[in-house]
């Protein structure tokens, strides 16, 4: 009999547009390694470019088998009702249009995902009956890479 293989804890990234007192923004990003614009006068610039940054992550990103659910790693924080979690693993972008200044991009379970308010579903695992090279394959769905708005971040230079 085999063992399952151990659940890897779920992946979250957040892009956020901060406004400040002197009427200027910033873009920051939860990878570390992702280069942002300077802070500038120029909002709507600054809003295209964290959308387009969020994008950019779920392009790359594809959700991994075996991963547990970030929101059940988290408390459920990106959702109120309390659920077991359970199901394949999703990759979503949450992003509320009505505030418009914060993107996330969390790896989360089939039973969690519909209870996440302004939730896309970006990806989805799914296991292919003959493994060739023993990892199971995964499906996004999602167009070929193109350059991130603004030329500051490089998320394909990250290495999930």
């Amino acid at each position: 009999m085999l063992t399952p293989a151990p659940r890897v804890p779920g992946r979250t990234w957040t892009v956020r547009l901060t406004g400040h007192a002197d009427h200027t923004a910033t873009v920051t990003c939860t990878v570390e390694a992702c280069r942002m614009p300077p802070r500038s006068k120029d909002t709507a610039a600054l809003k295209r470019f964290a959308a387009g940054h969020a994008h950019a992550h779920a392009r790359l990103a594809t959700a991994r088998p075996h991963t547990a659910c970030a929101c059940g790693a988290r408390q459920c924080a990106l959702h109120d009702d309390r659920v077991h979690c359970s199901g394949t693993t999703l990759l979503v972008l949450v992003h509320n249009p009505t505030v418009g200044q914060v993107w996330t991009l969390a790896e989360v379970c089939q039973a969690c995902a519909p209870l996440i308010p302004h939730m896309s579903v970006i990806g989805r695992t799914q296991h292919r009956a003959a493994v060739d090279d023993g990892v199971p394959a995964t499906t996004t769905g999602r167009p070929p890479l193109a350059p991130v708005p603004g030329g500051f971040s490089s998320p394909q230079a990250i290495a999930w």
